[in-house]
C-alpha cells in the first residue's frame, strides 16, 4: 500500500467516523497507536472534520452574535492545530529521509509533503459531502447532476494528487528531490506578534 492510499483510508475511515454522531463536541476516539504517523494522520483529519463544521455553524444567518464569535475563537485554535500537525508530518518525512544522499541535480519541491497531504485530508471531506448532495432524496434531477459532475472532478483530483504525492516521495527517497521544514510562524494568534493583543498590553 502507497502512502497515499494509506492516508486515503484513514481520512475516508475519519469522515465516516465523526458522522455516526455528526457533532463538533463528539470526543476523538483515535484507533492509532501515539507517536505513529496513521495517529497523527487521524488526529489531523479529525481536527478538519471538525472545523469543516463550525464553518457550516458559524454561516448561519441566525446565530447569536456571541455564539458566533465563540465558535470564530475556536476555528482560530484549530487552524493553529492544523498547522502544527502539519509540521509535525513534515518533520516525520524530515526524519525518515534525513540519511537520503540528495543528488547534484536534484531539485525542491513547491510545497512540502505534508502541505500536499493537508490538501488530500480536505479532499476526503468534499468528496464525502459532495456524495451527500448527490445522494439527497429532497433535491430535483438538476441538482444531483451538477453535483455529480463536480463529484466526478473531486474524485479525478483526489487520484492525480495521491499520485502526485508518492511520485515525491519516490524522487525524495532517490535523491531526485529535497526538502525543507519551515515553520509556518503565524502571527494572529501570537501576544507578542499581533500588534492588536501587545498593544493592549502596553
Amino acid at each position: 500500500m502507497t502512502f497515499s492510499e494509506n492516508a486515503n483510508k484513514i481520512f475516508d475511515d475519519v469522515v465516516i467516523d465523526y458522522h455516526k454522531n455528526d457533532n463538533v463536541d463528539t470526543p476523538i476516539v483515535n484507533p492509532f497507536k501515539p507517536q505513529t504517523i496513521e495517529n497523527v494522520l487521524y488526529l489531523k483529519n479529525w481536527i478538519d472534520t471538525v472545523q469543516w463544521h463550525l464553518e457550516d455553524i458559524i454561516r448561519n444567518p441566525e446565530i447569536d452574535p456571541v455564539e458566533a464569535l465563540a465558535i470564530k475563537r475556536r476555528i482560530d485554535k484549530s487552524n493553529q492545530d492544523r498547522t502544527d500537525l502539519v509540521e509535525r508530518i513534515d518533520s516525520y518525512f524530515w526524519e525518515k529521509y534525513q540519511g537520503i544522499k540528495v543528488k547534484s541535480t536534484a531539485v525542491i519541491n513547491t510545497e512540502s509533503p505534508a502541505w500536499t497531504i493537508d490538501r488530500l485530508s480536505i479532499l476526503a471531506l468534499k468528496i464525502y459531502h459532495m456524495r451527500q448532495e448527490v445522494e439527497r432524496t429532497d433535491v430535483d434531477g438538476n441538482h444531483k447532476t451538477a453535483c455529480g459532475k463536480k463529484l466526478d472532478v473531486l474524485l479525478e483530483q483526489r487520484k492525480d494528487l495521491s499520485s502526485a504525492i508518492d511520485q515525491l516521495l519516490t524522487d525524495i527517497e532517490n535523491g531526485d528531490r529535497y526538502m525543507k521544514v519551515y515553520k509556518q510562524m503565524k502571527m494572529y494568534n501570537d501576544p507578542n506578534l499581533n500588534p492588536v493583543l501587545y498593544g493592549k498590553k502596553a
